[in-house]
Formats: structure tokens, C-alpha cells, sequence
């Protein structure tokens, strides 16, 4: 019973309960293997065994007695939860001196099933920790949509377990819808500052002339239109965090005065003298690469080790495909009570096609697949329409110019002309968002505009 994430054998001859049980156990971030007979369990043990058996006693080979007798026969001690259709007390007390953890009563509730699953992986002291959040009723990895059981996330865990409790300025860096955000929300809930404000600041989409009342505030007639005072964002997050989204974004002229007040915990509103403290705990986060804007000198070095002082990698959701099933179950399960829609199947092939997906949008993306296959399905088997064969979304091929232009195109391949267009005039702008020469400006957009279509496209600048 030495899995790095405990495995759970469920055993029952009726397919649903089979499924409702897999299901269960794989949403609160465990691992499941499902068994039809008795028979197919036995041949399947090896040195490895499970954490927990959930166990039919009603099999059509040998009841579940009779199963529990031969594998102490054999010396196989796995701790069980025994269901039953037709629970009696009789057959329970024959069911806890057979040595059952516990006997529940189908159908069963979620809520009881998972905390006797909690108490038997308590069983195996290597996995107390995770034995802990399934009896207390809280899913393996998750926190809202804090969720994964993969190696990845698990080491995103390890790292928000060391530096949450302490004030130091943490650095995530990512991918554009990896779960930077999300890394920034459950360092806060786990700190010492959680019952404060926790502030975020999109740094990409401030004007250039706001960003010092927009950090800072200001006061009143300070500058034209400032007709009162206003606080700025370091004063809201008073006592809690203050989460920089898009930091690579500041302008240089400006990152000084960033700089001054991550050193000092000291700032001014404008047009005002008084010194006010800054008591707030930064959290940062990038899609770039600050090492290469440092070097190409379009981000202070200085700054640059102020923020890097706990860098935490979030992989993108193409190297976590152990997490796809859990993450669109989960979003499946709002989406549903969200959209009002009968609840669609998520099928195996279903799986299958999601996992081989390369995901440029990460998990944003595969949350708004998810909502859209849910309104499509009507209760059915969700289906996914994934563009192309899932090949980098840097990479476009280019259109034949000799080529006649098609009478009409589909939904799908005015998306597909929509992106290419955006990725060509970012590529033309450097990457550029606003101001002169900036995408926005060329494209006739505002900026804010901008960055939601780059975010709802997935668009990534290449390495």
C-alpha cells in the first residue's frame, strides 16, 4: 500500500454502482480500479495492493464473505467497507466481525462513503496526510478549484504548504491560464493574512499615466478629474495581500517606484506628502520570462530579484493529463448546476480525447469546453470538438494564396481565421499591447479588449 496517491478497489457485479463509486473516489483525488466478480479481484493482486476495498456482498461467485475469507486465507489484509442492497443488523454485525471498517447500506450517501475511505487509508501511516482532508469530507488536492492529484500539482501543494504561513514575496510564474490566479487565492486562504482584503492588479491593462494613483491613490485635485481621494491599491490590501498580476507588463519608467516600495514598505498618494506604510504581502505573476526581459532591458534586475525571491513553476495543463479527468468532472458538475442542464455522461473515449489535447488555453480553456459540450449534450454523452489535432498554438500553417476562397466559412473555421489574425499582428507589434505601434492601436481595439481575446484564445507569445 505504497501509493504516492491511494488507490481504491471497488468490487461489484452491478456496472452502475461500479461507475458511481469510481467516480466518487476520482473526484475526491484518488485512485480507482473497478472489479466485476470476485474472481477478477483475486487474479488481480499482486505485491501491490490497494488502500481500501469497497466490497459487494452480494457477488455472483462468492459473496463478499466468502471473498474476505480467502484473502486473509492468503494473508491479504486490505481494509474494507462492505455495501450491501439488503442491510439488515444481522449482516452487519457479521460484516464487522469479519473485520470490516464499515457496512453501508446501498443506496449509499457520498459524504459517509468517503469518510470510511478517509479512515481506512488512515490505515496506512505513509498516506496520513491524505487520509486527513478524506475523513474531515475535503477532496486529495483540492480547495474550490484547487484540484489535481497529479506529481506536478502535488509539488505545487508541498511548496504552498512551506511558504503560505510566512509574508515572503512569491513569484508564479506560467503559462496564460495554467491556474496562476488560483496558486495567488490559496496562498492567501492558507496565511496568516487570510481574514484581510486579498487586492489583485491586473498590470496589463492600466494606462501608462494612471499606474501611480492606480498603486499608490491620490489625492484630491491632485490632477485634473481627481475631484476626491482615493485609495490605491497597496492601501486596500491593508493587512492582506496584494496579487501583481502581469508584472512583466509595468512599464520600466515605472517599475522604480514599484521597486522603492517593495524595499521601503513605504509609499505616497499623489499629490499628497504624508508617508503612509505598506503592509501587505506580495504575491506576482508572469507569462514571461523575466530572465530574458531583464537581459533585453525591459525589466529592472533590481526588481527582478525583489519579486524572485520564491519562484513557484505552475506547469501547464498538457503536462498534467493524471488532472484532466478530475478538472472536467469538476467543471462538468458547476457547469450543470450553473447552465440548469440535464447532467451529460462523461465517457471513457470522452477522456481519451481530452487528455490528447495539448490545451493552449490550459485550464481556462477546458473549462469553457466543458460548458459548451454540456449545453450541447442534452443529457446525453458529451462530445468535443477540439480544433486541429492538438499541435502548438504558436505554430499556424500558412494559407495557400493560390487557393480559391471557399463561398462560406464554418463557426469553426472563422474561429480558427480570427486566431490566426490575432497571433499575426502580436507577432507584427512584438507583443506589444498598447501604445504606439501596439496591437490594440493596430487592430482598433482597447486594450483591455485585447488582452480578454489573447486570454479566450490561448494565445501564448513563443520561447
Amino acid at each position: 500500500m505504497s501509493h504516492s496517491v491511494p488507490q481504491i478497489y471497488v468490487v461489484d457485479d452491478d456496472l452502475s454502482v461500479r461507475e458511481a463509486v469510481e467516480n466518487l473516489i476520482r473526484s475526491a483525488g484518488l485512485s480507482g480500479k473497478t472489479f466485476s466478480s470476485a474472481q477478477e479481484l483475486l487474479a488481480s493482486l499482486s505485491n501491490e495492493l490497494p488502500s481500501c476495498l469497497v466490497l459487494d456482498i452480494q457477488l455472483p461467485d462468492m459473496n463478499g464473505f466468502e471473498l474476505q475469507h480467502e484473502l486473509a486465507r492468503k494473508d491479504i489484509q486490505i481494509p474494507t467497507i462492505f455495501l450491501t442492497g439488503h442491510g439488515d443488523i444481522p449482516m452487519s454485525v457479521r460484516a464487522i466481525k469479519a473485520g470490516a471498517l464499515e457496512f453501508l447500506t446501498k443506496p449509499f450517501e457520498d459524504e459517509y462513503l468517503l469518510k470510511a475511505i478517509g479512515e481506512a487509508i488512515a490505515q496506512d501511516d505513509k498516506n496520513w496526510r491524505t487520509s486527513a482532508r478524506i475523513a474531515s469530507g475535503k477532496s486529495v488536492g483540492t480547495s474550490g478549484e484547487f484540484i489535481g492529484q497529479s506529481r506536478a500539482w502535488q509539488q505545487i501543494i508541498e511548496q504552498l504548504d512551506m511558504v503560505a504561513p510566512t509574508d515572503v514575496t512569491v513569484l508564479v510564474l506560467g503559462e496564460t491560464g495554467p491556474g496562476k490566479e488560483l496558486i495567488a487565492r490559496e496562498l492567501h486562504r492558507r496565511s496568516r493574512r487570510k481574514d484581510k482584503p486579498l487586492v489583485r492588479v491586473n498590470c496589463a491593462s492600466i494606462p501608462k499615466e494612471l499606474y501611480e494613483s492606480e498603486f499608490f491613490g491620490h489625492a484630491r485635485g491632485a490632477f485634473t478629474g481627481a475631484v476626491r481621494d482615493r485609495i490605491g491599491r497597496f492601501e486596500a490590501a491593508a493587512g492582506g495581500t496584494l496579487f501583481l498580476d502581469e508584472i512583466g507588463e509595468i512599464p520600466l519608467e515605472l517599475q522604480s517606484k514599484l521597486l522603492r516600495v517593495l524595499q521601503e514598505k513605504c509609499y505616497e498618494r499623489v499629490g499628497e506628502q504624508r508617508t503612509r506604510r505598506a503592509d501587505v504581502r506580495i504575491v506576482a505573476a508572469t507569462n514571461r520570462d523575466l530572465k530574458n526581459e531583464v537581459a533585453a532591458g525591459r525589466f529592472r534586475e533590481d526588481l527582478y530579484y525583489r519579486l524572485n525571491v520564491f519562484p513557484m513553476k505552475v506547469v501547464p495543463l498538457r503536462d498534467r493529463k493524471d488532472d484532466i479527468q478530475l478538472l472536467a468532472t469538476h467543471f462538468l458538475e458547476i457547469s450543470v448546476k450553473e447552465l440548469g442542464c440535464p447532467r451529460p455522461r462523461l465517457t471513457p473515449t470522452g477522456i481519451e480525447t481530452l487528455q490528447a489535447y495539448v490545451w493552449p488555453g490550459n485550464i481556462r480553456e477546458l473549462r469553457n469546453v466543458i460548458e459548451r459540450a454540456v449545453i450541447l449534450a442534452r443529457g446525453g454523452a458529451l462530445e468535443f470538438d477540439l480544433p486541429g489535432n492538438g499541435s502548438d498554438p504558436t505554430s499556424f500553417e500558412r494559407m495557400d494564396v493560390n487557393q480559391p476562397e471557399p463561398e462560406y466559412l464554418t463557426e469553426s473555421e472563422m474561429c480558427h481565421r480570427k486566431r490566426q489574425n490575432l497571433f499575426a499582428v502580436l507577432q507584427k507589434a512584438g507583443w506589444k499591447i498598447k501604445g504606439a505601434d501596439g496591437a490594440a492601436e493596430l487592430l482598433g481595439v482597447k486594450p483591455t479588449t485585447l488582452i480578454s481575446r489573447i486570454e479566450k484564445m490561448g494565445l501564448r507569445r513563443p520561447a
